[in-house]
């Protein structure tokens, strides 16, 4: 009854328009968005067919022996609809997953389950399905997220740097100063980790023209100089704060505290039912910014976990 395909071109069509009507998938799960980087990761994504008919989608790149979902997102498991599918369709498609995986020499599955916030309907069946093949928890990294259906206010010392930045003249708002922001942060990573962006300017103009709608530029500004900037990504029923960065001047006169006071309130005001800081962990979770994380928890946040899990056959 459950028949397990490779993805064909042919199918992006019908890809996309899955994604966007299930449960759990997101635009990153969408083939202009996954595609952007096909030369790093060699696309192996599944569809599932019950009974001749597509009932679950994977985004997934292989790298030898190993299946990722996917490698190149930040999550990326079994993407289902909205009807038709419970715990005992989920079986059947990690049965006839391992089974597929087995034909192709593949025993090695790495799988990151979309975090429930995204959900726009409770959509967990795949966490049982792997725990009914005995995978692993092997990763965690906790990310801070708000409730805007009850946000928690800003702590008082983050309410007064807000009305501090306002009173001073910064101004808030959406931007498309995406060359002078990339320069910005780009520096920022560069002086204190070492390290770049990673999407390079070019990547993130390719993939914010072709996902307007959600992936969206936010600046302070003070007297027309750039002070702080955030890049959104806009999936509902979650704000996600992708790229957060503030100038030495910017952080002094408390421009991202305000810049956040404003897209809290805004994406309220829009619908959302979450608003997410991102991670604060690096080394695979094993480490915790511990002051990264203090900062988002004073601006309203509580902990959600982005997990991933392991199986071998």
């Amino acid at each position: 009854m459950m028949e397990i395909l490779q993805y064909d071109s042919a199918m992006r069509a019908q890809w996309d328009e899955f994604v966007r009507k299930s449960r759990n998938g997101t635009f990153l799960h969408e083939r202009g968005y996954m595609e952007y980087h096909s030369d790093r990761f060699e696309d192996c994504s599944l569809v599932a067919l019950r009974e001749g008919k597509l009932c679950a989608l994977l985004p997934a790149n292989i790298e030898g022996g190993t299946l990722w979902s996917h490698r190149g997102l930040t999550y990326g498991s079994w993407i289902v609809p909205l009807k038709h599918f419970d715990a005992t369709v989920m079986t059947e498609v990690m049965d006839a997953t391992v089974e597929w995986m087995k034909r192709h020499d593949i025993n090695h599955l790495v799988y990151k389950p979309v975090p429930h916030i995204y959900h726009r309907y409770p959509c967990e069946e795949d966490l049982y399905a792997l725990f009914r093949h005995h995978a692993a928890l092997v990763e965690t990294n906790i990310s801070t997220t708000i409730d805007l259906t009850c946000p928690l206010p800003l702590d008082r010392g983050n309410k007064s740097g807000s009305n501090a930045a306002r009173k001073a003249g910064v101004l808030v708002g959406p931007s498309e100063d995406w060359e002078g922001y990339w320069q910005l942060l780009s520096s920022l990573l560069d002086s204190r980790y070492g390290t770049r962006p990673v999407h390079t300017l070019e990547e993130m103009r390719l993939l914010q023209g072709r996902f307007p709608d959600n992936i969206r530029l936010y600046t302070a500004t003070l007297d027309g100089e750039l002070m702080a900037g955030v890049v959104m990504y806009l999936s509902q029923p979650v704000a996600h704060c992708q790229y957060i960065g503030a100038s030495p001047q910017g952080k002094d006169i408390k421009a991202l505290t305000l810049l956040f006071d404003h897209l809290i309130s805004e994406h309220q005001r829009l619908g959302y039912r979450y608003f997410d800081f991102g991670i604060s962990n690096e080394d695979h979770g094993r480490y915790l910014n511990e002051g990264l994380v203090r900062q988002k928890s004073r601006l309203g946040g509580r902990g959600i976990v982005y997990n991933t899990f392991e199986l071998f056959l």
